[in-house]
Protein backbone atom coordinates (compact mmCIF):
# COMPACT_ATOMS: atom_id res chain seq x y z
CA UNK A 1 0.00 0.00 0.00
CA UNK A 2 1.44 3.45 -0.92
CA UNK A 3 2.79 5.45 1.99
CA UNK A 4 0.70 8.40 3.14
CA UNK A 5 2.60 11.63 3.77
CA UNK A 6 2.03 14.89 5.57
CA UNK A 7 2.43 18.16 3.71
CA UNK A 8 2.26 21.93 4.16
CA UNK A 9 0.65 24.33 1.69
CA UNK A 10 2.47 27.69 1.43
CA UNK A 11 1.08 30.68 -0.52
CA UNK A 12 -1.94 28.44 -0.56
CA UNK A 13 -4.41 30.49 -2.60
CA UNK A 14 -7.42 28.31 -3.37
CA UNK A 15 -5.63 25.15 -2.27
CA UNK A 16 -4.65 23.52 -5.56
CA UNK A 17 -1.86 21.52 -3.91
CA UNK A 18 -4.23 20.57 -1.11
CA UNK A 19 -6.92 19.24 -3.46
CA UNK A 20 -4.36 17.21 -5.42
CA UNK A 21 -2.49 15.61 -2.52
CA UNK A 22 -5.58 15.04 -0.39
CA UNK A 23 -7.15 13.10 -3.27
CA UNK A 24 -4.06 10.87 -3.23
CA UNK A 25 -4.50 10.21 0.47
CA UNK A 26 -1.96 12.64 1.98
CA UNK A 27 -2.70 14.97 4.91
CA UNK A 28 -2.19 18.74 5.08
CA UNK A 29 -0.95 19.81 8.53
CA UNK A 30 -0.42 23.55 7.91
CA UNK A 31 -1.21 26.27 5.39
CA UNK A 32 -0.23 29.91 4.90
CA UNK A 33 -1.91 32.58 2.76
CA UNK A 34 -1.45 36.33 3.12
CA UNK A 35 -4.85 37.41 1.73
CA UNK A 36 -7.61 37.35 4.30
CA UNK A 37 -10.48 36.51 1.93
CA UNK A 38 -8.57 33.52 0.57
CA UNK A 39 -7.86 32.33 4.11
CA UNK A 40 -11.59 32.44 4.83
CA UNK A 41 -12.30 30.47 1.67
CA UNK A 42 -9.56 27.97 2.49
CA UNK A 43 -11.10 27.36 5.91
CA UNK A 44 -14.50 26.77 4.30
CA UNK A 45 -13.03 24.13 1.99
CA UNK A 46 -10.46 22.64 4.39
CA UNK A 47 -11.87 23.19 7.88
CA UNK A 48 -9.45 20.73 9.54
CA UNK A 49 -6.29 22.50 8.34
CA UNK A 50 -4.81 25.36 10.40
CA UNK A 51 -4.08 28.34 8.15
CA UNK A 52 -2.09 31.44 9.07
CA UNK A 53 -1.24 34.65 7.22
CA UNK A 54 2.00 36.33 6.18
CA UNK A 55 4.74 33.69 5.93
CA UNK A 56 7.41 36.27 6.75
CA UNK A 57 5.88 36.68 10.21
CA UNK A 58 5.76 32.94 10.98
CA UNK A 59 8.69 31.27 12.70
CA UNK A 60 9.74 28.03 10.94
CA UNK A 61 9.90 26.26 14.30
CA UNK A 62 6.19 26.99 14.79
CA UNK A 63 5.28 25.10 11.62
CA UNK A 64 4.49 21.39 12.15
CA UNK A 65 6.91 18.76 10.93
CA UNK A 66 6.04 17.49 7.45
CA UNK A 67 7.15 15.17 4.65
CA UNK A 68 6.34 17.43 1.70
CA UNK A 69 6.65 21.20 1.32
CA UNK A 70 4.31 22.60 -1.35
CA UNK A 71 4.46 26.20 -2.52
CA UNK A 72 3.07 28.11 -5.47
CA UNK A 73 5.32 31.00 -4.49
CA UNK A 74 4.46 34.47 -5.86
CA UNK A 75 4.95 34.68 -9.60
CA UNK A 76 4.74 38.45 -10.19
CA UNK A 77 8.50 39.04 -9.93
CA UNK A 78 9.12 36.51 -12.71
CA UNK A 79 6.00 36.84 -14.88
CA UNK A 80 6.00 38.17 -18.44
CA UNK A 81 3.07 40.34 -17.34
CA UNK A 82 4.91 41.89 -14.39
CA UNK A 83 8.12 43.90 -14.08
CA UNK A 84 10.16 40.67 -14.01
CA UNK A 85 12.46 41.86 -11.22
CA UNK A 86 12.91 38.42 -9.66
CA UNK A 87 15.07 38.46 -6.54
CA UNK A 88 15.41 42.24 -6.86
CA UNK A 89 11.66 42.77 -6.58
CA UNK A 90 11.01 46.04 -4.79
CA UNK A 91 8.25 44.55 -2.66
CA UNK A 92 10.41 41.56 -1.65
CA UNK A 93 8.04 39.07 -3.23
CA UNK A 94 10.99 37.49 -5.01
CA UNK A 95 12.73 37.11 -1.68
CA UNK A 96 9.92 34.94 -0.32
CA UNK A 97 11.84 31.98 -1.72
CA UNK A 98 14.30 32.58 1.12
CA UNK A 99 11.44 31.96 3.57
CA UNK A 100 10.84 28.62 1.89
CA UNK A 101 14.51 27.80 2.40
CA UNK A 102 14.30 28.77 6.09
CA UNK A 103 11.46 26.27 6.55
CA UNK A 104 13.43 23.60 4.70
CA UNK A 105 16.41 24.25 6.99
CA UNK A 106 14.18 23.76 10.04
CA UNK A 107 12.26 20.65 8.95
CA UNK A 108 14.25 18.96 6.14
CA UNK A 109 11.17 17.55 4.35
CA UNK A 110 11.78 14.58 2.08
CA UNK A 111 10.15 16.33 -0.87
CA UNK A 112 9.70 19.90 -2.13
CA UNK A 113 7.04 20.59 -4.76
CA UNK A 114 6.93 24.08 -6.26
CA UNK A 115 5.03 25.84 -9.06
CA UNK A 116 5.66 29.14 -10.83
CA UNK A 117 5.28 30.88 -14.19
CA UNK A 118 7.14 29.35 -17.12
CA UNK A 119 9.17 32.53 -17.53
CA UNK A 120 10.95 31.75 -14.26
CA UNK A 121 13.50 29.56 -16.01
CA UNK A 122 14.53 32.18 -18.54
CA UNK A 123 14.32 35.17 -16.22
CA UNK A 124 17.50 37.27 -16.01
CA UNK A 125 19.20 35.09 -18.63
CA UNK A 126 18.69 32.02 -16.45
CA UNK A 127 20.33 33.50 -13.35
CA UNK A 128 17.14 33.39 -11.28
CA UNK A 129 16.64 29.68 -11.98
CA UNK A 130 20.32 28.97 -11.31
CA UNK A 131 19.94 30.67 -7.93
CA UNK A 132 16.79 28.74 -6.98
CA UNK A 133 18.19 25.39 -8.10
CA UNK A 134 21.49 26.07 -6.35
CA UNK A 135 19.80 26.96 -3.07
CA UNK A 136 17.90 23.67 -3.11
CA UNK A 137 20.96 21.65 -4.08
CA UNK A 138 22.93 23.24 -1.22
CA UNK A 139 20.30 21.73 1.05
CA UNK A 140 20.96 18.25 -0.33
CA UNK A 141 18.08 17.99 -2.78
CA UNK A 142 18.08 16.45 -6.22
CA UNK A 143 16.26 19.08 -8.31
CA UNK A 144 14.21 18.43 -11.45
CA UNK A 145 11.98 20.82 -13.35
CA UNK A 146 9.62 20.77 -16.32
CA UNK A 147 7.24 23.19 -18.01
CA UNK A 148 3.81 21.62 -18.36
CA UNK A 149 0.31 22.76 -19.32
CA UNK A 150 -3.07 21.16 -18.55
CA UNK A 151 -3.94 20.98 -22.26
CA UNK A 152 -1.11 18.44 -22.69
CA UNK A 153 -3.14 16.05 -20.53
CA UNK A 154 -6.54 16.52 -22.16
CA UNK A 155 -7.64 19.28 -19.74
CA UNK A 156 -9.13 22.15 -21.79
CA UNK A 157 -6.89 25.00 -20.64
CA UNK A 158 -3.62 26.32 -22.04
CA UNK A 159 -1.56 27.30 -19.00
CA UNK A 160 2.19 26.76 -19.14
CA UNK A 161 3.83 26.63 -15.72
CA UNK A 162 7.14 25.42 -14.42
CA UNK A 163 6.92 22.62 -11.87
CA UNK A 164 9.94 22.09 -9.64
CA UNK A 165 10.54 18.89 -7.69
CA UNK A 166 13.18 18.61 -4.99
CA UNK A 167 13.92 15.15 -3.58
CA UNK A 168 16.17 14.86 -0.54
CA UNK A 169 19.25 12.89 -1.55
CA UNK A 170 18.76 10.13 1.00
CA UNK A 171 15.25 9.55 -0.48
CA UNK A 172 16.35 9.57 -4.08
CA UNK A 173 17.67 6.02 -4.28
CA UNK A 174 14.10 4.88 -3.71
CA UNK A 175 12.65 7.31 -6.18
CA UNK A 176 14.05 7.54 -9.69
CA UNK A 177 11.53 10.26 -10.46
CA UNK A 178 10.49 11.30 -13.96
CA UNK A 179 7.87 13.89 -14.78
CA UNK A 180 4.70 12.51 -16.37
CA UNK A 181 4.80 12.47 -20.16
CA UNK A 182 2.04 14.51 -21.85
CA UNK A 183 -0.73 12.32 -23.20
CA UNK A 184 -1.76 14.95 -25.77
CA UNK A 185 -5.35 13.73 -25.61
CA UNK A 186 -7.47 16.10 -27.75
CA UNK A 187 -9.14 18.84 -25.72
CA UNK A 188 -12.72 20.02 -26.13
CA UNK A 189 -13.96 23.04 -24.20
CA UNK A 190 -17.51 21.70 -24.49
CA UNK A 191 -16.57 19.06 -21.89
CA UNK A 192 -16.57 21.64 -19.08
CA UNK A 193 -19.54 23.76 -20.15
CA UNK A 194 -22.81 23.50 -18.24
CA UNK A 195 -25.44 25.08 -20.47
CA UNK A 196 -27.98 24.98 -17.65
CA UNK A 197 -25.82 27.02 -15.27
CA UNK A 198 -27.67 30.19 -14.22
CA UNK A 199 -24.90 31.85 -12.21
CA UNK A 200 -23.21 33.64 -15.08
CA UNK A 201 -22.12 37.15 -16.05
CA UNK A 202 -24.28 38.35 -18.99
CA UNK A 203 -22.70 39.97 -22.03
CA UNK A 204 -23.21 43.71 -22.27
CA UNK A 205 -25.11 45.06 -25.25
CA UNK A 206 -21.95 46.84 -26.42
CA UNK A 207 -19.92 43.64 -26.21
CA UNK A 208 -22.46 41.86 -28.40
CA UNK A 209 -22.37 44.77 -30.87
CA UNK A 210 -18.58 44.69 -31.12
CA UNK A 211 -18.61 40.93 -31.65
CA UNK A 212 -21.24 41.43 -34.36
CA UNK A 213 -19.07 43.99 -36.16
CA UNK A 214 -16.12 41.61 -36.28
CA UNK A 215 -18.38 38.69 -37.21
CA UNK A 216 -19.37 40.73 -40.26
CA UNK A 217 -15.68 41.35 -41.03
CA UNK A 218 -14.95 37.62 -40.95
CA UNK A 219 -18.03 36.89 -43.09
CA UNK A 220 -17.01 39.50 -45.68
CA UNK A 221 -13.52 38.03 -45.77
CA UNK A 222 -14.98 34.60 -46.51
CA UNK A 223 -17.28 35.97 -49.22
CA UNK A 224 -14.30 37.64 -50.89
CA UNK A 225 -12.06 34.56 -50.68
CA UNK A 226 -9.75 36.26 -48.21
CA UNK A 227 -7.96 34.07 -45.69
CA UNK A 228 -7.51 35.80 -42.35
CA UNK A 229 -3.84 36.31 -41.46
CA UNK A 230 -1.99 34.82 -38.51
CA UNK A 231 -0.63 38.22 -37.48
CA UNK A 232 -2.81 40.60 -35.39
CA UNK A 233 -5.23 42.61 -37.52
CA UNK A 234 -4.82 46.31 -36.63
CA UNK A 235 -7.82 48.01 -38.26
CA UNK A 236 -6.53 51.42 -37.15
CA UNK A 237 -3.81 50.97 -39.79
CA UNK A 238 -6.30 50.55 -42.66
CA UNK A 239 -5.81 53.50 -45.02
CA UNK A 240 -2.91 55.00 -43.04
CA UNK A 241 0.24 56.27 -44.76
CA UNK A 242 2.12 58.19 -42.05
CA UNK A 243 5.88 57.54 -41.98
CA UNK A 244 6.94 54.85 -39.54
CA UNK A 245 9.93 52.84 -40.81
CA UNK A 246 12.82 55.18 -40.09
CA UNK A 247 11.94 57.84 -37.49
CA UNK A 248 9.04 57.21 -35.07
CA UNK A 249 6.26 59.84 -35.26
CA UNK A 250 7.11 61.11 -31.78
CA UNK A 251 10.47 62.31 -33.21
CA UNK A 252 9.06 63.64 -36.49
CA UNK A 253 8.39 67.31 -37.11
CA UNK A 254 4.82 68.54 -37.43
CA UNK A 255 5.25 69.25 -41.14
CA UNK A 256 6.17 65.59 -41.72
CA UNK A 257 2.91 64.47 -40.10
CA UNK A 258 0.48 67.08 -41.44
CA UNK A 259 -1.51 65.97 -44.46
CA UNK A 260 -0.62 62.29 -44.07
CA UNK A 261 -3.29 59.74 -43.22
CA UNK A 262 -3.41 58.43 -39.66
CA UNK A 263 -5.85 56.30 -37.69
CA UNK A 264 -8.44 54.65 -39.98
CA UNK A 265 -7.05 56.57 -42.95
CA UNK A 266 -8.14 59.99 -41.70
CA UNK A 267 -6.13 63.00 -42.88
CA UNK A 268 -3.92 64.41 -40.09
CA UNK A 269 -4.66 68.06 -39.32
CA UNK A 270 -3.98 70.46 -36.46
CA UNK A 271 -1.60 73.20 -35.42
CA UNK A 272 0.57 71.43 -32.87
CA UNK A 273 2.64 68.28 -32.94
CA UNK A 274 0.63 66.94 -29.98
CA UNK A 275 -2.67 67.42 -31.83
CA UNK A 276 -1.34 65.53 -34.83
CA UNK A 277 0.12 62.71 -32.76
CA UNK A 278 -3.32 62.15 -31.20
CA UNK A 279 -4.67 61.33 -34.69
CA UNK A 280 -2.35 58.35 -35.13
CA UNK A 281 -3.12 54.76 -34.10
CA UNK A 282 -2.50 54.41 -30.37
CA UNK A 283 0.55 52.14 -30.83
CA UNK A 284 2.20 54.77 -33.06
CA UNK A 285 1.79 57.52 -30.45
CA UNK A 286 4.13 55.91 -27.96
CA UNK A 287 6.50 58.62 -26.69
CA UNK A 288 8.50 55.94 -24.89
CA UNK A 289 10.03 55.02 -28.25
CA UNK A 290 13.41 56.55 -27.47
CA UNK A 291 15.37 54.73 -30.16
CA UNK A 292 15.84 55.87 -33.72
CA UNK A 293 13.26 53.36 -34.96
CA UNK A 294 10.17 51.45 -33.87
CA UNK A 295 10.88 47.92 -32.72
CA UNK A 296 11.16 45.48 -35.62
CA UNK A 297 7.99 43.59 -34.61
CA UNK A 298 5.95 46.81 -34.70
CA UNK A 299 7.32 47.82 -38.11
CA UNK A 300 6.51 44.33 -39.36
CA UNK A 301 2.89 44.41 -38.12
CA UNK A 302 2.26 47.90 -39.53
CA UNK A 303 3.64 46.87 -42.93
CA UNK A 304 1.64 43.64 -43.01
CA UNK A 305 -1.60 45.39 -42.05
CA UNK A 306 -1.14 48.03 -44.76
CA UNK A 307 -0.52 45.29 -47.31
CA UNK A 308 -3.58 43.36 -46.08
CA UNK A 309 -5.72 46.48 -46.45
CA UNK A 310 -4.40 47.24 -49.94
CA UNK A 311 -5.25 43.71 -51.07
CA UNK A 312 -8.79 43.83 -49.59
CA UNK A 313 -9.69 47.51 -49.81
CA UNK A 314 -12.79 46.94 -51.94
CA UNK A 315 -14.72 45.19 -49.18
CA UNK A 316 -12.99 46.65 -46.10
CA UNK A 317 -13.91 50.27 -47.01
CA UNK A 318 -17.64 49.54 -46.72
CA UNK A 319 -17.10 47.85 -43.34
CA UNK A 320 -14.64 50.20 -41.68
CA UNK A 321 -17.22 52.89 -40.89
CA UNK A 322 -18.72 50.53 -38.31
CA UNK A 323 -15.64 50.56 -36.05
CA UNK A 324 -15.14 54.33 -36.00
CA UNK A 325 -16.16 54.70 -32.35
CA UNK A 326 -14.83 51.46 -30.89
CA UNK A 327 -12.17 51.69 -28.20
CA UNK A 328 -8.65 51.12 -29.40
CA UNK A 329 -8.23 47.53 -28.20
CA UNK A 330 -11.51 46.57 -29.90
CA UNK A 331 -10.11 47.73 -33.25
CA UNK A 332 -7.69 44.80 -33.16
CA UNK A 333 -8.49 41.17 -33.96
CA UNK A 334 -6.28 38.16 -33.31
CA UNK A 335 -7.48 35.20 -35.40
CA UNK A 336 -5.78 32.23 -33.73
CA UNK A 337 -7.75 29.60 -35.63
CA UNK A 338 -5.56 28.87 -38.62
CA UNK A 339 -6.51 29.06 -42.28
CA UNK A 340 -8.83 26.06 -42.43
CA UNK A 341 -11.28 26.97 -39.66
CA UNK A 342 -14.87 27.87 -40.40
CA UNK A 343 -15.05 31.63 -41.02
CA UNK A 344 -17.23 32.69 -38.13
CA UNK A 345 -16.83 33.84 -34.55
CA UNK A 346 -19.98 32.11 -33.38
CA UNK A 347 -18.44 28.71 -32.67
CA UNK A 348 -15.10 30.02 -31.32
CA UNK A 349 -13.83 31.10 -27.91
CA UNK A 350 -13.66 34.92 -27.74
CA UNK A 351 -11.54 36.90 -25.31
CA UNK A 352 -11.47 40.69 -25.03
CA UNK A 353 -7.87 41.51 -24.16
CA UNK A 354 -5.80 44.68 -23.93
CA UNK A 355 -3.98 43.49 -27.06
CA UNK A 356 -7.22 43.02 -29.00
CA UNK A 357 -10.16 40.68 -29.45
CA UNK A 358 -8.68 37.19 -29.51
CA UNK A 359 -10.49 34.39 -31.37
CA UNK A 360 -9.48 30.74 -30.95
CA UNK A 361 -10.83 27.29 -31.64
CA UNK A 362 -13.12 25.68 -29.02
CA UNK A 363 -10.47 23.15 -28.02
CA UNK A 364 -9.05 24.55 -24.80
CA UNK A 365 -9.45 27.80 -22.92
CA UNK A 366 -6.70 30.38 -22.80
CA UNK A 367 -5.11 30.72 -19.37
CA UNK A 368 -7.46 32.31 -16.88
CA UNK A 369 -6.33 35.90 -16.63
CA UNK A 370 -6.14 37.88 -13.42
CA UNK A 371 -8.23 40.59 -15.12
CA UNK A 372 -11.93 39.84 -14.80
CA UNK A 373 -12.74 41.66 -18.06
CA UNK A 374 -10.76 39.03 -20.00
CA UNK A 375 -12.97 36.09 -19.06
CA UNK A 376 -13.46 33.81 -22.10
CA UNK A 377 -16.77 34.14 -23.96
CA UNK A 378 -18.70 31.18 -25.41
CA UNK A 379 -20.83 32.73 -28.19
CA UNK A 380 -22.76 29.54 -29.01
CA UNK A 381 -24.09 28.81 -25.50
CA UNK A 382 -27.81 29.36 -25.01
CA UNK A 383 -28.43 31.81 -22.19
CA UNK A 384 -30.86 30.21 -19.69
CA UNK A 385 -34.36 31.72 -19.69
CA UNK A 386 -33.52 33.78 -22.76
CA UNK A 387 -33.45 33.61 -26.55
CA UNK A 388 -29.94 35.06 -26.56
CA UNK A 389 -26.82 33.12 -27.43
CA UNK A 390 -23.47 33.81 -25.82
CA UNK A 391 -22.18 34.27 -22.29
CA UNK A 392 -18.96 34.40 -20.29
CA UNK A 393 -17.38 31.30 -18.79
CA UNK A 394 -18.89 30.74 -15.35
CA UNK A 395 -16.97 30.46 -12.09
CA UNK A 396 -17.88 26.76 -11.84
CA UNK A 397 -16.53 26.14 -15.34
CA UNK A 398 -13.32 28.04 -14.55
CA UNK A 399 -12.93 26.00 -11.37
CA UNK A 400 -13.47 22.80 -13.34
CA UNK A 401 -10.60 23.47 -15.77
CA UNK A 402 -8.40 24.08 -12.73
CA UNK A 403 -9.47 20.69 -11.33
CA UNK A 404 -11.45 22.33 -8.53
CA UNK A 405 -15.01 21.41 -9.40
CA UNK A 406 -15.73 20.73 -5.71
CA UNK A 407 -14.44 24.14 -4.58
CA UNK A 408 -16.93 26.16 -2.53
CA UNK A 409 -16.80 29.94 -2.94
CA UNK A 410 -19.10 30.80 -0.07
CA UNK A 411 -20.86 29.70 3.08
CA UNK A 412 -23.57 31.33 5.17
CA UNK A 413 -21.10 33.89 6.56
CA UNK A 414 -18.87 34.68 3.60
CA UNK A 415 -19.07 35.05 -0.18
CA UNK A 416 -16.40 36.17 -2.62
CA UNK A 417 -17.22 38.46 -5.56
CA UNK A 418 -17.15 37.22 -9.16
CA UNK A 419 -14.10 39.35 -9.91
CA UNK A 420 -12.12 37.98 -6.95
CA UNK A 421 -13.16 34.41 -7.79
CA UNK A 422 -11.74 34.72 -11.30
CA UNK A 423 -8.64 36.49 -10.03
CA UNK A 424 -8.01 33.71 -7.51
CA UNK A 425 -8.65 30.98 -10.10
CA UNK A 426 -6.30 32.73 -12.51
CA UNK A 427 -3.55 32.54 -9.90
CA UNK A 428 -4.30 28.99 -8.74
CA UNK A 429 -2.27 25.81 -9.11
CA UNK A 430 -3.82 23.30 -11.50
CA UNK A 431 -4.95 20.29 -9.48
CA UNK A 432 -4.79 17.66 -12.23
CA UNK A 433 -1.24 18.54 -13.29
CA UNK A 434 -0.02 18.46 -9.67
CA UNK A 435 -1.79 15.15 -9.14
CA UNK A 436 -0.08 13.65 -12.21
CA UNK A 437 3.31 14.76 -10.91
CA UNK A 438 2.61 13.53 -7.38
CA UNK A 439 1.59 10.08 -8.63
CA UNK A 440 4.99 9.73 -10.26
CA UNK A 441 6.81 11.19 -7.26
CA UNK A 442 5.25 9.17 -4.46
Amino acid sequence: MPKKYTFIDLFAGLGGFHFALRELGHKCVFASEIREDLRKLYSINFPDTPILGDITKIQPKDIPSHDILCAGFPCQPFSQAGKRQGFNDEKDRGNLFYNICDIIDQHHPGYVLLENVSNLKGHDNGNTWTTIKGMLEERNYIVKEKILSPHQFGIPQHRKRIYIVGIRQDFYYKNLFKFPEPTNIPCDIHDIIDEKEKDYIPLKKETRRHMGIWEEFVRLAAENNCKLPGFPIWAMEFGANYDYENVPPCHQKAKQLKGKRGKLGRIITGRSHAQMMAQLPIYAQDVRERGEKFQDWKINYIRKNRDFYAANKKWIDNWIEKIQNLQNSHMKLEWNCGSNAKMTLLDKIIQFRASGIRVKLPTFSPALNLVGTQIPIFPWVQVPDSKLLGRYMTIKEAAKIQGMEDLMFEDKNFKMSHARCFEALGNAVNVEVVKSIAKELF
